[in-house]
């Protein structure tokens, strides 16, 4: 279940008794790798202790929507924006009901209604309510919704009946969540990524680079593998780990980024989410180069063009589906456009790195797609694995177009 790597999933616990059944769920979500904040109802922590989820979790536990100390730490929104998943389990008969109608009048209900990720409901109550033609409707119409059923099973319940309406165990749910990164959008395509930045040297000590930390490349790497696509990442010097079922190719200049990428060819769909340098120095010295104290305080560095990898890539008689990336400090949608026009692109992304909150080494983005009509979609600012799996999304509807 490498899927649940890293993604950041709130889970909601309801008022049931099955809500001893959560503190497993965190431990499983937390062996897959996954990030997790809890978030209880008043009736949840009936039955578990807040304590108990915050040694688990790692996380303090989320309780009341108007606590100034906890808003303070995450407040609902940015809680709403942080998750991947929203899971709640036990799903109580009362909340799903609440669910249904909009109701927000505590800090879980609130959030569903705030946060644009998925939400899955894992169902505990007797069987007599889960028949209930209250709740039925109720959960149809959740479903209708988009938000995810998972369960309930059958069996023996804690008053003693025997039916439908018994939470799922931890590994089930657990893998209930993974399989909501797995959508196959893009299967049976060779996606090629390339992600960070290039180095150009000076000499043997000093090199020419730039800011990118690869996050942005490394986190549509994942969402396209999630998607079903086979994957070939070729990236800059970075310190990321490599997704799961990603092909890494490991790169240093512009020149050799355009040379694994040719080698990688051909492909369906090429995102250039790497910062290339559009230039190096002219000759690379064979040894560090020495202060020279009659040249007087300055060093004249001779610089010349690095290929152009995102054109020559989408000049190809063979082109991909051809995405770039336009990263800019002013003029963010009049320069992206004219990149898009310039470069023969099918669609471009762009991001204001002049905003350090969405800029470069950011954990979150904000970005406007342009197409080659220069209609815009814009997606708000969350983290860089949701805009990803966003982004990912909507490529992959435009390849399907055609």
């Amino acid at each position: 279940m490498q899927r649940l790597y890293r993604k950041r999933i709130v889970l909601g616990v309801g008022g049931g008794i099955a809500a001893y059944k959560s503190a497993e769920l965190v431990r499983r979500l937390r062996d897959q790798g996954a990030d997790v904040h809890v978030v209880m109802t008043r009736g949840g922590r009936e039955f578990i202790t807040p304590l108990t989820l915050q040694a688990l979790s790692g996380h303090p536990v989320h309780l009341d929507l108007l606590d100034p100390a906890a808003e303070a730490a995450m407040g609902h929104i940015e809680l709403a924006r942080w998750a991947d998943l929203v899971l709640i389990a036990p799903a109580t008969a009362d909340l799903m009901a609440r669910l249904a109608q909009g109701v927000a009048d505590d800090l879980l209900t609130t959030l569903v209604l705030a946060t644009d990720a998925p939400v899955a409901l894992a169902p505990a109550m007797n069987q007599a309510m889960w028949r209930d033609p209250a709740t039925q409707a109720n959960a149809q119409l959740l479903s209708e919704r988009g938000l995810r059923l998972f369960g309930p099973a059958a069996g023996e319940q804690a008053c003693g009946d025997v039916g439908l309406g018994r939470m799922l165990e931890a590994d089930e749910l657990a893998q209930c969540a993974a399989d909501c990164f797995q959508n196959q959008a893009l299967t049976g395509k060779h996606v090629l990524i390339t992600a960070g930045p290039t180095q150009e040297n000076i000499d043997p000590v000093r090199y020419i680079t730039n800011h990118s930390s690869g996050k942005m490349g490394f986190a549509l790497a994942e969402a396209a593998a999630e998607a079903g696509a086979k994957v070939t990442l070729i990236c800059g010097p970075v310190h990321l780990p490599t997704p799961d079922r990603v092909s890494r190719i490991d790169v240093v200049s512009a020149r050799d980024m355009l040379a694994a990428c040719e080698a990688a060819m051909p492909c369906d769909l090429l995102i250039a989410a790497a910062a290339v340098a559009d230039y190096r120095p002219e000759v690379v010295a064979q040894h560090k180069l020495k202060k020279d104290p009659s040249s007087g305080d300055g060093l004249l560095l001779q610089m010349v063009r690095n290929p152009d990898i995102l054109a020559t890539l989408a000049g190809r008689a063979d082109r991909p589906f051809s995405v770039g990336f336009a990263a800019e400090t002013e003029n963010l949608l009049g320069y992206a456009s004219r990149k898009l026009k310039d470069k023969n692109l099918d669609l471009i992304v762009a991001n204001d790195v002049a905003n350090p909150s969405i800029g470069f080494n950011s954990e979150d983005n904000a970005i406007t797609i342009i197409d080659r009509e220069l209609r815009q979609s814009s997606f708000a600012q969350t983290s860089k694995s949701k805009i990803a799996r966003q982004l990912v999304d909507f490529i992959a509807d435009r390849l399907q177009r055609g």
